[in-house]
């Protein structure tokens, strides 16, 4: 697991600034994402601070769920519905490049950061609009998280249990993140369209649709062709491949021909190389239930890592099954130098990944904070012309928290 001391440096998206008003997590993963990247994300909280503030270990007004999703950025805490925090968020609008909400429709209009408002102030800005099911429709105006759009989406039938048909959630919140990583692809490219054309755009992102599109390339396989209707079970617990070994749990696929003959081969099957019910890689799907089940008895007979030695020499795509704690010590995960540890002004000792993506120019922030609440204030203020006095009237009218240990940006 490394360790690091590194400051921040310069990223591919440094010289960027994106004011960020989302709250909980897709909209603040997102922005998490180009901060990791290197740019300037300001971080915009009610005066009683984002939910994730309360999510997770925490002490002193930080948690670990605030960091996990809020690493890297700045952030200002003001009343946003008082006249004069509607006036500060627009002055830092002037200096922005992206503007992220994930409001419910039409509540940034009554609050006076409507598109057209937004616009008004900088033309060419991207407005980027994250919402539940869209700005149309009879849900359009729904509260919603994640397991809301689990439940509609499909992915709990994919769950379902294959004994009873009872739909389950994914432990996981796939909705939100899956929307995070759209979110932040489509800004990258809104920009990039921007550099070209001068353009501003609005991004209109639904968490609905960002999920059903992720799920769709095998989780809709047997609805894609409209007129050829199947069995939406057929396949499905193919997805399921683990496998109990007689001290433990490995997972193992064979998707080619010559990976299924080389797992026939390791377990001491080779006629299923020629069964009809296994010939082809059509035939291995439909009788999914019939080749796992196989499998996994004969697997049970054996210890993992003896399993998983025959199978890597035979090209069979296996792993073992890890449990979270033995990932971060796994040594694949150490090579990659994934997890870094460090220490955080408000947590201690806390280790991250790095960002997935590495880039040849351009190095990124390996030890990011979470800034506590309203810790830029005074810092982001004065950019934007505040003078020391109009910044202590804020604080005592309760238009903006204090500055708690404000800590100097070095710039990316």
């Amino acid at each position: 697991m490394a360790t690091t001391n590194e400051s921040v440096v310069e990223g591919p998206l440094s010289g960027y600034r994106i004011v960020d008003l989302s709250r909980v997590l897709s909209g603040p993963a997102a922005t998490m994402l180009l901060a990791d990247q290197g740019a300037d994300v300001i971080k915009i909280e009610p005066l009683g601070g984002d939910i994730t503030r309360h999510m997770g270990i925490g002490r002193d007004g930080m948690t670990s769920g605030f960091l996990n999703i809020n690493r890297g950025k700045r952030c200002l805490a003001l009343d946003l519905r008082s006249a004069e925090g509607l006036q500060i968020v627009q002055r830092l609008l002037a200096t922005a490049d992206v503007l992220v909400q994930n409001f419910r429709p039409g509540a940034m209009d009554k609050l006076g950061l409507g598109l057209d408002a937004v616009r008004a102030i900088k033309p060419d800005i991207i407005y980027v609009s994250i919402s539940g099911f869209g700005s149309r429709g009879p849900y359009a105006g729904k509260r919603v998280y994640d397991p809301v759009i689990q439940a509609l989406s499909g992915i709990t039938d994919i769950q379902a249990d294959a004994d009873t048909d009872r739909p389950r959630m994914v432990r996981t919140v796939i909705p939100d993140k899956t929307t995070a990583l759209t979110a932040a692809q489509a800004i990258t490219a809104a920009l990039l369209g921007r550099e070209r054309n001068g353009q501003g755009q609005h991004v209109d992102l639904a968490m609905i649709d960002a999920t059903i599109a992720y799920l769709w390339p095998e989780g809709m396989i047997n609805f894609t062709v409209v007129d050829d209707t199947r069995d939406v079970r057929v396949g499905q617990i193919a997805q399921d491949l683990i496998f109990k070994t007689s001290d433990g749990y490995i997972t193992a696929g064979a998707m080619s021909d010559d990976e299924w003959r080389g797992m026939c081969q390791v377990l001491g099957r080779p006629e299923w190389v020629e069964d009809a019910r296994f010939k082809t890689t059509g035939a291995r799907f439909t009788n999914a239930s019939e080749r796992i089940a196989s499998t996994a008895e004969i697997l049970a007979t054996g210890a993992s890592a003896d399993w998983l030695q025959q199978l890597d020499n035979a090209g069979v795509p296996c792993a073992p099954v890890l449990t979270r704690a033995e990932m971060l010590k796994h040594a694949q995960i150490e090579a990659n130098e994934l997890i870094h540890e460090y220490e955080h002004d408000g947590l201690g000792r806390v280790r991250q990944p790095r960002p997935a993506a590495r880039f040849e120019h351009g190095r990124v922030n390996l030890n990011p904070r979470a800034a506590k609440l309203g810790q830029h204030n005074a810092e982001v203020l004065g950019e934007i012309g505040y003078s020391e006095d109009q910044i202590e009237a804020l604080v005592s009218a309760g238009t903006i928290t204090s500055s708690p240990e404000a800590v100097p940006y070095k710039g990316r």
